[in-house]
């Protein structure tokens, strides 16, 4: 599955769920203006377990300091579609993000915020084409003007950031079992699975028929839960 693919499945999961998330889980009732955060973070940890991918969509978010990062996952995590694509990542980076907003407050937050912004800045296309500085420069401007905006709303530790970054782990996770070579998630074990319905990458099945049905869905989630008039409170 492409990166823009990956995203807005990951997108919808979050617009779908979130408005059912039990408050306890959450210490709060999520907010119009949380769902529709956490619904893009959500499309940018979507792309995380591509972390292992030296040159995917990831792999230049950020320029010479994304291209290092991937390496350096690939090298230790056995190659592409390996440890990153497994239910042990997922968990991983939900205990972790769990860790840093819990002990480390709104400068872990903010910095969450800022990167899962930026991957989904790239992978849903707000950037000029291509992988040089005008690309990754304006990603870097882009998200950094996103984050101040979420700042104003999102809470030093929200609850849901988490269940956001998990989430986007598993809808990859998915994503990538409906096509060839599928994905290990019971890692160590080398298993994959799969059940072909994406036979390549980028295909029209992909891009002119799942990816715009996914997009519409999301719009009609939000609409219902973030996006209606008097959704959010006055800056």
């Amino acid at each position: 599955m492409m990166g823009h693919s990956h995203a807005v499945s990951g997108a919808l999961l979050f617009a779908a769920t979130a408005p059912f998330l039990p408050e306890d889980l959450m210490h709060r009732h999520l907010s119009p203006a949380e769902i529709l955060m956490g619904t893009v973070l959500t499309a940018g940890a979507a792309l995380l377990p591509d972390l292992d991918h030296h040159d995917g969509t990831i792999a230049n978010f950020l320029g010479p300091v994304s291209k290092t990062l991937c390496r350096f996952v690939a090298w230790i995590s056995g190659g592409h579609r390996h440890a990153t694509h497994s239910l042990l990542f997922v968990a991983l980076m939900s205990f972790g993000t769990w860790a840093g907003v819990s002990y480390l407050g709104r400068p872990f937050t903010l910095g969450m915020t800022f990167f899962l912004m930026a991957l989904a800045v790239r992978a849903l296309n707000l950037c000029p084409p291509g992988h040089g500085f005008s690309a990754w420069g304006t990603i870097v401007a882009m998200a950094a003007l996103g984050t101040g905006v979420i700042d104003k709303f999102i809470p030093s530790a929200p609850g849901w950031l988490p269940y956001a970054v998990g989430l986007g782990c598993v809808a990859h996770l998915l994503g990538d079992s409906i096509t060839k070579m599928g994905a290990p998630w019971l890692w160590p074990l080398k298993n994959r699975y799969e059940i072909v319905v994406i036979k390549s990458s980028g295909n029209k099945l992909e891009t002119e028929i799942l990816v715009p049905l996914m997009g519409l869905a999301t719009v009609g989630l939000l609409w219902f839960t973030a996006l209606s008039p008097g959704s959010f409170p006055k800056l």
